[in-house]
């Protein structure tokens, strides 16, 4: 029997409403598989550690800390909140929060934490085989949107 929802889904013309579907089953699919237990937030924020150590991503987080100043309580309140979930990261073993010269705080992968997130890249690419489809028109999508996260992060005044 076909599932209810299959009619539905079939007649949207939302793009945004069908990527959330996909991205909502890919991540689904990742949390019922992976060894460890952890929320979406905890799988997007380990993967933005790998992110941040690359060298021009953490050239950028240097330029903008060095802009903020110490007493600005709206950089305060993100830096506990961030450093509140790398926390809970660090107590999985997952990483590893470091004092550095250059930034308040710096969170580089641990052995296990690389472990899992090797994991999670072999679920994704599992769960690409079984999602397969017509890539070309998501591409484009993708290429016609990319400009607006693009811009909206760069204006940003935190970096984290």
């Amino acid at each position: 029997m076909v599932h209810p929802h299959n009619n539905v889904i079939s007649q949207m013309n939302d793009a945004s409403k069908l990527v959330d579907i996909i991205y909502e089953s890919k991540m689904s699919y990742i949390r019922q598989n992976l060894s460890i237990h952890l929320h979406e937030s905890q799988i997007k924020l380990l993967k933005n550690v790998v992110k941040h150590q690359k060298p021009h991503h953490r050239k950028i987080r240097v330029k903008q800390y060095a802009k903020i100043s110490s007493d600005d309580k709206h950089f305060k309140l993100h830096s506990k909140l961030y450093l509140k979930r790398y926390k809970k990261l660090e107590a999985l073993n997952l990483v590893q929060i470091l004092d550095v010269d250059d930034l308040d705080y710096d969170v580089v992968l641990t052995d296990y934490g690389s472990q899992i997130l090797f994991e999670i890249s072999d679920l994704e690419d599992e769960w690409a085989e079984i999602a397969s489809g017509d890539l070309d028109n998501l591409r484009q999508m993708a290429l016609n949107t990319f400009e607006i996260t693009y811009k909206f992060k760069k204006n940003q005044k935190y970096q984290f």
